[in-house]
């Protein structure tokens, strides 16, 4: 349970907040439960989540997105911001692909540089989207314990109509984690301390000042601005699948051998009921025990039955989501990196595409943001950034093959209907588009034909 459904059912949080959740009682619900299928690992008698179906997919995807990812740049700055992003990546996108929407936000760390925190959709109370649909009013809630006390920051971002960023801190203090509490000082933590009650950036953040990964994929709950996890439309058929799990373990433990004898050969226990050590054993009765021989019982398995149903609900999940054949549905396929499905077509290939392309703008959105922060935070050698500087890289297979690219690249030099400056600046991510361009490719990567340029006092 996240902290703020916690909140939601002890207290009033809208109160606490100021403002009413946009957020549909049906999106609350749906968000509920998507996180419940990633997460949950415990059987009923109605279901068994064994299979983890919502894990294997975000994991799949998300392995799959960056099984051959790169980001660079050639500013410091810029790249020690990207470093800072990458080593969160992952959990960025498989709590966007849960939740349908997630949050990046940096914070000065103590390197001297950018760290960023993730959170969840589960954290995150909307109460205000533009028209495009991205959030202009949030609030998100913070939970740290202190001895025997719970403390709870809820941190209020609202967006103006000239883009100025206002920040809103209460702190509060329970001693049980279910409920906010009473609200204290922001000084009653030292973590808190530099904090404001409310502080209005000087200059537009580009929004909340939060970078936003939000999931590509249409709101196929309640059609509003919403983003939805990647399996929503599979939350059926996962509880199907769930549901046969759980039949299946029945269908075994109904089905095992069983040999049925007279009650006297059973020992009797501690408690007075007397039992085999071995659980295959059941009591037949105490009357006329020399009538009764030891019987067998063990009926016919139809697992093959449940086995081909379970094949069939995982393949309609991937049509449904728009995975590649056989990525669920066969157990045997080996881990695809981002070159190994190259074959992929359609929906498959389209939906890592989808993905990637979502993590591309958040990283050059959270570069853009830290840019803006960091002179203010006096982060050292902070300055703001300009995000098509931004290299990245997914390897081949995905957006593009590189080495056919290449390959080609090099054809058409030999050939003459390239110059060899594009083809390097290509190459290697670096501006090939004016004169200055690619006299600098020629300086850094074609050093014997920049000279002999030189000694004829050439420019470039």
């Amino acid at each position: 349970m996240s902290i703020l459904s916690a909140i939601r059912t002890a207290y009033g949080y809208e109160d606490a907040f100021g403002a009413k959740d946009s957020t549909t009682q049906e999106m609350r619900s749906a968000i509920e439960e998507w996180f419940a299928l990633y997460y949950n690992r415990e059987a009923t008698k109605d279901e068994d989540p064994c299979q983890r179906i919502a894990y294997t997919i975000v994991n799949k995807l998300t392995k799959t997105a960056f099984g051959e990812y790169k980001a660079t740049s050639e500013d410091d700055f810029a790249q020690a911001v990207l470093d800072a992003l990458d080593s969160r990546k992952r959990k960025a996108m498989q709590l966007a692909l849960i939740g349908g929407e997630a949050l990046i936000k940096p914070f000065p760390s103590a390197s001297g540089s950018f760290a960023f925190s993730i959170i969840p959709r589960n954290n995150i109370l909307v109460f205000g989207r533009d028209a495009e649909g991205r959030p202009t009013d949030i609030g998100t809630a913070e939970r740290t314990i202190q001895g025997n006390s719970y403390y709870t920051l809820l941190e209020r971002r609202t967006v103006d109509d000239k883009g100025y960023l206002t920040l809103r801190n209460r702190l509060y203090v329970s001693e049980t984690p279910g409920t906010l509490g009473r609200p204290v000082s922001l000084q009653a933590l030292p973590r808190y301390e530099a904090l404001h009650e409310e502080y209005t950036y000087p200059v537009p953040l580009h929004g909340l000042g939060l970078a936003l990964l939000k999931t590509p994929l249409e709101n196929c709950v309640d059609g509003t601005h919403d983003g939805v996890s990647v399996y929503a439309p599979a939350v059926g058929l996962i509880h199907n699948i769930d549901r046969n799990e759980a039949q299946i373990n029945g269908e075994f433990e109904r089905g095992k051998s069983r040999i049925i004898v007279s009650d006297d050969l059973l020992r009797k226990g501690h408690d007075g009921r007397r039992r085999l050590v071995d659980d295959i054993f059941v009591g037949g009765g105490d009357e006329n025990p020399e009538d009764l021989k030891p019987i067998i019982f063990s009926p016919e398995l139809r697992e093959k039955s449940f086995l081909a149903r379970k094949q069939e609900y995982l393949r309609n999940a991937e049509n449904i989501i728009g995975l590649k054949r056989g990525l669920l549905s066969e157990v045997e396929a080996a881990e695809r990196t981002a070159t190994e499905v190259t074959s992929s077509a359609g929906d498959y290939n389209l939906t890592i595409i989808d993905f990637q392309s979502m993590w591309e703008v958040a990283v050059k959105e959270a570069v853009l943001i830290c840019g803006i922060l960091g002179p203010m935070y006096r982060v050292p050698g902070a300055h703001e950034v300009d995000p098509d500087g931004i290299s990245i890289d997914w390897g081949n297979g995905i957006l593009y093959d590189e080495d056919k690219t290449w390959s080609d690249y090099l054809n058409m030099v030999s050939s003459g209907l390239l110059k060899p400056e594009i083809a390097l600046g290509w190459r290697f991510g670096v501006p090939a588009e004016t004169e200055g361009d690619l006299a600098a490719i020629r300086k850094k990567y074609m050093p014997t034909l920049q000279d002999e340029a030189d000694a004829r006092g050439e420019d470039g």
